[in-house]
């Protein structure tokens, strides 16, 4: 049996994904708070049943090139995550809808949440390098 075919450490990388992914967003969101007619966007966490695994489906946001130097996305084992389409901001005259101060709250929570998945990620794998006695 492989590492990665461990279920507590595939939801944890799921969830890393997941927070690397909605970082990615929610600067999107905030790069674009003064950009006329700009809807903010957030992500649908990700659920996971009792064994650890993911559930639910995946796929609307993919990796997208905006130049042909860039290097092609691999779709082999790539994650992506849908986007939460109940969000509803208030708009601005402008048409903007982003609020600058929750979008900051979003991203400060989704740091540290980050922080906390990766500690549990790195203790795991201690724990079975442990287990096994290359510790």
């Amino acid at each position: 049996m492989s590492i990665n075919d461990l279920p507590v450490l595939s939801a944890l990388r799921t969830r890393m994904q997941w927070h690397q992914e909605r970082q990615r967003v929610l600067s999107e969101n905030v790069a674009n708070s003064d950009t006329p007619n700009f809807k903010p966007r957030d992500l649908v966490e990700p659920t996971f049943d009792a064994t650890g695994a993911s559930v639910g489906s995946t796929g609307a946001l993919a990796m997208m090139r905006t130049s042909t130097s860039h290097i092609a996305a691999s779709d082999g084992g790539a994650q992506t995550f849908d986007q939460d389409h109940k969000a509803k901001f208030q708009t601005r005259p402008a048409g903007n809808s982003v609020d600058l101060e929750d979008q900051m709250l979003k991203v400060s929570d989704n740091q540290m949440d980050y922080a906390a998945v990766t500690s549990l990620y790195s203790k795991s794998l201690h724990l079975l390098k442990t287990a096994i006695g290359k510790a």
